[in-house]
């Protein structure tokens, strides 16, 4: 199957290097998103995933044919993104015996993470190839999106065969049991948590289209409709999640003058709740999930790791990359199995300790600090929109990753989120661009050189 990826990133490739920058980012994310990221190309003992293939294709075009890179400014969010990956090598070396292993999962990490956001920090510089952006993510994600219906609903993946050429044996995610009469969709991903978190991570930030388009904007609708289905047929409690906060958020858009109210509302349910039930307000999630176990599971993981001794004599630096801090064990004794960690923030955390967290919950504080700017510096509603929908995923992102940890495709995809963030200020700013009609659709033009 090697031959066969080389192939396809080849043709990849080419057009990445025939098309313009923003459309190489579109490349780039169809040929991770519709051919499975656990097919790679074994060099020596790395493995090459069509995804890392074809972004450095993407960074080569940038250096060679553009001045893109040269002309980026660097601010507080791109300083973090980098110190924390650095932070998180330091500590590595400190806690974990330093072995090829650990210096590919660095090298995977940067490929898989740092310089997809910063292809996005590059190569988008406005309003009009953000929205080209969005647009084609809606394109690329609906057949995605269609053939997990077919699967939630018939029971069989039609690109299934896939399965056989996973790189690192049979996933356990291929025997996920069907839940409430509907099937578990992955279609190319390798686990289902990880095809719905597609959806519900960019669906809502492609909410912005549905008031900065006027033509077609049926289409987009339609987008926007398949991009929920994708996140029901991941028939997995953490999208679902997602999409729920995500939604809530965007819908709050027309009440945002009461954010202190609707605040406050919120506390006096939870802190109701708390006094009322016979367990703690967080534990109830259980009874809605689609799995009370699971549900369990991850709210006592939570509760192990940070207040039954879990991080004893590990909070500094945790405990090292991949090694397993035993607490499945406190949580089934009977079992003794490997944990499962099912929780970015506690994922870091046990890995690289405060040392390594800090800096991560930097980089969604900026990041959350810069879409809070761009919404005060919006002048019009389209703009105050776009931001809006921005924050609405975001804010599903890192409320659902408290029980799900980030890999695979979604693993890009959040960081790629997190560039969003970083372009928003330029994005809106109005001193930039200047509108003219055509087609009875506004349409924006940069007043700065447009490499696009």
């Amino acid at each position: 199957m090697a031959g066969v990826t080389l192939l396809i990133a080849a043709i990849a490739c080419i057009f990445v290097f025939a098309l313009r920058p923003i459309y190489g980012i579109l490349i780039f994310l169809a040929a991770f998103l519709w051919y499975p990221t656990y097919i790679t190309v074994p060099v020596g003992t790395i493995d090459f995933t069509l995804r890392r293939i074809v972004i450095l294709a993407l960074f080569a075009k940038l250096f060679i044919q553009t001045d893109l890179p040269l002309r980026l400014k660097f601010n507080w969010l791109d300083k973090f993104v980098i110190l924390q990956f650095l932070i998180q090598i330091l500590v590595g070396i400190t806690n974990t015996q330093l072995s090829m292993a650990f210096l590919e999962n660095r090298g995977g990490e940067f490929l898989d993470s740092i310089l997809p956001y910063f292809a996005i920090r590059i190569i988008v510089q406005n309003k009009q190839q953000y929205l080209t952006l969005l647009k084609g993510i809606l394109i690329i994600a609906a057949p995605l999106a269609i053939l997990g219906l077919y699967e939630c609903i018939i029971g069989v993946n039609p690109v299934g065969f896939f399965g056989k050429y996973y790189a690192w044996g049979a996933p356990k995610s291929a025997f996920a049991p069907p839940r409430a009469g509907f099937h578990r969709a992955k279609v190319t991903f390798s686990q289902p948590i990880m095809y719905g978190m597609f959806f519900s991570m960019l669906g809502p930030v492609c909410a912005a289209l549905l008031k900065n388009i006027r033509k077609n904007k049926n289409v987009y609708i339609l987008g926007i409709a398949l991009m929920c289905i994708g996140v029901f047929a991941s028939v997995s409690s953490g999208p679902w999640l997602s999409a729920l906060f995500a939604c809530f958020f965007i819908i709050f858009y027309r009440y945002k003058k009461y954010w202190k109210v609707g605040l406050l509302l919120i506390v006096l349910m939870f802190g109701t709740l708390e006094i009322i039930s016979e367990r703690h307000f967080y534990d109830e999630i259980d009874r809605v999930a689609l799995s009370g176990e699971t549900a369990w599971y991850r709210i006592k993981l939570i509760e192990v790791a940070l207040f039954e001794g879990g991080m004893r004599d590990h909070w500094l630096t945790g405990y090292g990359w991949g090694v397993d801090p035993g607490w499945m064990k406190q949580i089934y004794p009977d079992r003794g199995t490997m944990t499962d960690m099912t929780n970015q923030y506690l994922s870091i955390l046990s890995g690289f300790g405060l040392i390594g967290l800090i800096p991560f919950l930097g980089v969604l504080l900026i990041a959350m600090k810069m879409l809070i700017n761009s919404f005060k510096i919006s002048k019009n509603d389209s703009n105050r929109w776009l931001v809006w929908c921005l924050s609405g995923g975001l804010f599903g992102a890192v409320s659902a990753i408290l029980s799900v940890s980030l890999w695979d495709a979604p693993l890009t995809i959040f960081y790629m989120m997190i560039a969003f963030c970083g372009i928003m200020p330029t994005v809106v700013k109005e001193r930039n661009i200047k509108y003219i009609m055509r087609n009875d659709e506004y349409k924006e033009v940069s007043l700065i050189t447009n490499y696009s």
